[in-house]
């Protein structure tokens, strides 16, 4: 299926994470992937270039640990080895006659997950795990949000007159929400920068942005719960870019 200089994905191997991929899909969607009809099959398509372009990558990993040094241990080795041989088992026969799948590809697959996993560790680990609550944080409010200029000027105008924030926004918002969370690493710089300064039930001016206009009402100016989750998210990117520096550069050159 897929062949990375002398390493090569086998069909059995790839069947093994397309099988995953279906199971994933009828849990939360309750879908069965492969009979269900889609226009154009683009959903099993998708899904398809996905578990491609999933082992490609795991395996240019691969690649890219060797370059670093990178190896699994004895004692890894063997948790992987029982992991694999769990999943075998686990298994039925209807899974075992599609995938065409032995314990030995179980083994291989994982290891290459389990070194993959290694080196994201391994190029991640001079990462600043230290992320403050102010970068992290995460507001509650109330958005109005309109495209047309002339709009905008209509809402300015009725929230200065004192009407309702919700029943202006019921009227004029054309987003797809009202009630939104904002945090600093997931809207456009301009509403950041005026809606983060917001106290509670304070109304924000007029924000222009390339879309359009906003209009936001501060509810709750620092929501603890979603502020320490959100410090896992912006872990998650440093970790990400940390990683695609080196990945992306290694890319380039391996045939």
């Amino acid at each position: 299926v897929v062949k990375i200089k002398e390493e090569v994905c086998t069909l059995p191997e790839a069947r093994v994470v397309l099988t995953n991929y279906q199971n994933i899909y009828d849990t939360m969607y309750g879908i069965d992937l492969w009979e269900h009809g889609f226009k154009d099959n683009q959903l099993e398509n998708y899904v398809k270039d996905m578990t491609v372009s999933r082992l490609a990558q795991i395996m240019a990993m691969d690649y890219l640990a060797q370059e670093n040094e990178v190896a699994l241990s004895e004692e890894e080795q063997a948790k992987v080895k029982e992991a694999a041989e769990a999943y075998f088992a686990s298994l039925n026969a209807a899974e075992k006659e599609y995938m065409q799948v032995k314990q030995g590809d179980i083994e291989t697959l994982y290891m290459r997950y389990g070194l993959a996993n290694k080196l994201y560790t391994f190029l991640t680990q001079g990462v600043n795990d230290e992320v403050s609550d102010e970068e992290a944080r995460v507001m509650e409010a109330e958005q109005i949000f309109v495209s047309d200029k002339e709009k905008a000027k209509e809402v300015s105008q009725q929230i200065k007159e004192g009407n309702d924030f919700l029943t202006v926004a019921n009227r004029y918002n054309e987003a797809a929400e009202v009630e939104v969370f904002f945090s600093k690493n997931n809207v456009e710089q301009e509403v950041a920068d005026a809606v983060f300064s917001l106290e509670n039930g304070e109304v924000s001016k007029k924000i222009k942005t390339d879309d359009g206009y906003y209009f936001v009402k501060c509810i709750n100016h620092y929501d603890q719960e979603r502020t320490d989750d959100n410090k896992s998210v912006i872990l998650e990117e440093r970790r990400k870019e940390a990683f695609d520096d080196v990945y992306q550069g290694f890319l380039k050159d391996l045939p």
